[in-house]
């Protein structure tokens, strides 16, 4: 099975799955190997949720499991790095500082704000919520570098008030061909998110439009990741998202080693 390059444990401030059971799911499921990428979302006030990763613990433990699974599976070590213009410095640091063997570089706020809350649509059209999204996604990858690659790059529609969003109109057109070449320019790959068809969107972040225009443009590095919180999303809706890389023009797929994408045929 194709293995889970997305997925979070009780380390993450949303996630109460301990890593043990999230590795037993996976290990049933024929996946030979996966990747753990808790949130790490620094100085960002969300509440009674802390998304801010305690690496050493992090470290410590999935240290060990991964010496005592790795007859059964192999674990890499990764992290979901919350991207805001001001903290490429930090990304930077934390990159440096830990072992990683993959980091998803994702934006989950908007100037302060987490479209996960209905909060950021009021007062506008979902158009401008959609918009703003969009932009600051580009602003993150102007200033930050330090991840290998983009989570989720349509986050914004799964929260969105109505199913009016486009990515083939302008300005998101614009918009979107600017985060892509970005990506492709420094060499940075594109996340596969599966998690859009269990929210009902009926296919992945982000949308079909946005992966074949990735590919079309040069794009090769495409990770599948599930987004998954409990066990039973782990690996979910892969082989869907699979048929549909196949469908955009897609051969491979990768998964990261050391900060190293490895190919394999989808």
């Amino acid at each position: 099975m194709i293995p889970d390059f997305h997925l979070h444990t009780s380390f993450s401030g949303d996630c109460s799955a301990p890593v043990k059971q999230q590795l037993e799911q996976a290990v049933s499921l024929g996946m030979k190997e996966l990747c753990i990428t808790d949130h790490n979302d620094y100085c960002v006030d969300s509440g009674d949720i802390d998304f801010n990763l305690d690496f050493e613990a992090y470290f410590s433990a999935l240290s060990k499991l991964k010496e005592e699974y790795k007859d059964r599976i192999h674990l890499n070590i990764g992290v979901e790095m919350g991207l805001q213009p001001f903290l490429a410095q930090y990304c930077k640091e934390i990159a440096l500082r830990y072992p990683f063997d993959f980091i998803i570089g994702s934006v989950h706020f908007v100037n302060g704000r987490d479209p996960y809350y209905p909060e950021y649509f009021k007062g506008r059209s979902p158009s401008e919520a959609y918009l703003e999204y969009f932009q600051t996604v580009l602003h993150c990858l102007q200033s930050c570098n330090d991840f290998d690659v983009l989570g989720h790059l349509d986050y914004v529609i799964r929260y969105g008030p109505d199913n009016i969003f486009s990515p083939s109109e302008e300005p998101f057109v614009s918009c979107i061909e600017q985060i892509l070449s970005l990506l492709i320019e420094k060499g940075k790959g594109l996340e596969c998110n599966t998690c859009g068809y269990r929210y009902g969107l009926g296919q992945p972040n982000p949308s079909a439009f946005i992966l074949e225009k990735y590919r079309k443009m040069g794009g090769q590095i495409i990770t599948l990741g599930s987004d998954a919180h409990e066990p039973a999303n782990i690996g979910r809706d892969f082989k869907r998202g699979a048929e549909l890389l196949k469908a955009c023009g897609f051969s491979y797929y990768s998964v990261f080693r050391q900060r190293q994408p490895v190919f394999f045929k989808l």
